[in-house]
């Protein structure tokens, strides 16, 4: 798998416009401004194929980019005040769409800004995926903002604030690179896992 080889495939609006789940797919969620389209490009090794914006909240379309013949999905950021309730509502719609569908889904990385307890909807987030049962990692975003202490604090504090059994729980910086590595391993090894 050739990580440069990825390209934008489809943006879907509505659940009826979801493409039908023919590959594995690595789904990324995490709030508006957590950082999902700098780690999508990061970990692609591309400037600009996920779109960064920013202005929060304007990711509004699920986004799948093509992967040598794993499909990773970007999810709209969720929990941007600004958004009004009919867009919220197709929002919800859109995502709940997507993971009431039979799909080959290897993982789902759940995004959580390092410097910060996880918010009300991350958690909401969270439990949703939990409650599914979807396969599941936590990413720290933004963790070269914070300094040592900081950072020894913050990584302490996230599982207990979180109150999940988390197996892994991974720092990574769009700006260092930290984290990248780790979470290309691990792309590869859900899209090359064939379900039993």
């Amino acid at each position: 798998m050739k990580f440069e080889n990825a390209y934008f495939e489809l943006a879907a609006g509505t659940s009826g416009q979801l493409p039908a789940s023919d590959m594995p797919e690595i789904v990324f969620a995490g709030h508006s401004n957590v950082g999902k389209s700098s780690l999508i490009n990061k970990i692609l090794n591309r400037k600009s194929l996920a779109r960064v914006s920013s202005q929060p909240g304007k990711t509004a379309t699920i986004n799948f980019y093509n992967l040598d013949g794993t499909r990773l999905v970007d999810l709209p950021g969720y929990g941007f005040a600004k958004v009004s309730a009919a867009e919220k509502k197709r929002w919800a719609e859109l995502i709940e769409g997507y993971f009431n569908q039979e799909r080959d889904l290897r993982l789902v990385v759940m995004l959580i800004d390092a410097r910060h307890p996880a918010s009300k909807d991350d958690m909401l987030m969270l439990n949703y995926l939990i409650d599914g049962e979807f396969p599941m990692i936590i990413v720290l975003t933004k963790i070269d903002k914070l300094k040592p202490n900081e950072r020894k604090k913050r990584l302490a504090a996230i599982p207990d604030e979180l109150d999940v059994d988390l197996e892994y729980m991974q720092p990574f910086s769009a700006v260092t690179g930290e984290g990248v590595e780790d979470l290309r391993r691990l792309i590869l090894e859900c899209a090359e896992n064939n379900e039993d």
